[in-house]
């Protein structure tokens, strides 16, 4: 019998199979301390109003959360026949480090959102990373990104619409390119 690739198809999975069993130990061993550790030096070293959350209810599939919180938006739905507002909550962003389920690491940033007013844009993968490819600059890198799309999400105007992710509107927007 000629099993030709199959044999090769085999060690490749016993191999990928052994680098989630490894991944995940580097998780515990050092991954979550070195992300952990650098972003608290981060937040005291800026003064930046955040916070960690450690989510690891669930082994292996652990994350770390930098959040810059929530608070009252300053917009409030006023309550008929009452001098009483509602006020909307408004979610500041926060920056994700997941461990995925074969043992990699996801980085997302979730953007801000104000509860009550449109709907949340979905949070943006950053990337997918091998534990021995995160180094702290990685860490800082990804904050700075982070709090550049924060910046953008708190700052925006009409000036630059593409870089929400919202198409300009209006009658022939997008310019006619004609042969002469």
């Amino acid at each position: 019998m000629d099993l030709g690739s199959l044999v090769s198809k085999v060690e490749r999975y016993k191999q990928i199979l052994g680098n989630t069993a490894s991944y995940r130990q580097d998780w515990h061993d050092h991954l979550k301390q070195l992300i952990t550790k650098t972003l608290e030096k981060i937040i005291k070293e800026t003064n930046l109003n955040a916070n960690l959350d450690i989510q690891d209810e669930i082994e292996n599939l652990e994350v770390i959360v930098l959040s810059l919180g929530s608070d009252n938006s300053g917009i409030a739905e006023k309550i008929p026949n009452s001098n009483s507002k509602r006020p909307f909550i408004k979610s500041n962003g926060s920056l994700i480090y997941q461990q995925l389920f074969n043992g990699k690491l996801m980085i997302m940033i979730s953007y801000p959102f104000i509860e009550g007013y449109g709907q949340p844009k979905p949070p943006r993968m950053v990337e997918i990373l091998r534990p021995e490819e995160l180094k702290e600059a990685y860490i800082i890198r990804h904050v700075e990104e982070f709090l550049k799309d924060v910046i953008e999400w708190e700052d925006y105007d009409d000036d630059v619409p593409e870089k929400m992710g919202i198409a300009p509107i209006g009658f022939k927007t997008q310019e006619i390119i004609t042969e002469e």
